[in-house]
């Protein structure tokens, strides 16, 4: 298996037949020919819309499951691929931008800046997000770095979300 530094060879649609293929690739949207990485966070948008009906407890517990799937489902598709963490795998930016929204309340701006601190987190990778991308491989690996993506841009978000309130 080559390693996520090296160009991967590009996937085609067949994988979508397999399903946690599907699922690692959010279905399709990891095959966008640019930023399949911006397309993945796109899809968590709607996710996190719809958890925040939920009370926090059950969409953390939702999180929690559709991550453990996420594990299984990116170490598959990862090694279909060739390369453990390879662009088109994009569940971990699904579920790391819910993780980042999920005690958001659903507003145009709110989700914008949420989307636009976890691209930064993931893309600039601080401290935790880029010691867990290096030192821990295989599915939990790919599923890591998002999650700590997404607890610092939600973190940042709520601190950002407290000092407009007090400014009000």
């Amino acid at each position: 298996m080559t390693t996520s530094a090296e160009r991967p060879r590009r996937p085609t649609a067949a994988l979508l037949r397999d399903p946690a293929c599907a699922l690692a690739l959010g279905f399709g949207a990891g095959l966008a020919p640019r930023a399949p990485g911006t397309c993945g966070a796109l899809l968590g948008l709607p996710l996190a819309a719809a958890l925040t009906r939920l009370p926090v407890a059950m969409a953390v517990l939702v999180l929690g499951l559709l991550s453990v799937l996420g594990v299984w489902c990116c170490a598959r598709a990862g090694q279909r691929l060739g390369v453990s963490d390879h662009p088109a795998i994009v569940w971990d930016e699904v579920i790391g931008m819910a993780l980042a929204l999920l005690a958001v309340p659903f507003g145009w701006w709110q989700y914008l800046l949420g989307f636009a601190l976890f691209r930064l987190f993931d893309i600039l990778k601080p401290w935790p997000v880029g010691a867990l991308d290096r030192q821990v491989g295989g599915g939990l690996g790919v599923m890591l770095d998002d999650l700590a993506a997404g607890v610092l841009a939600g973190v940042t978000l709520q601190l950002a979300l407290l000092a407009a309130a007090r400014l009000a």
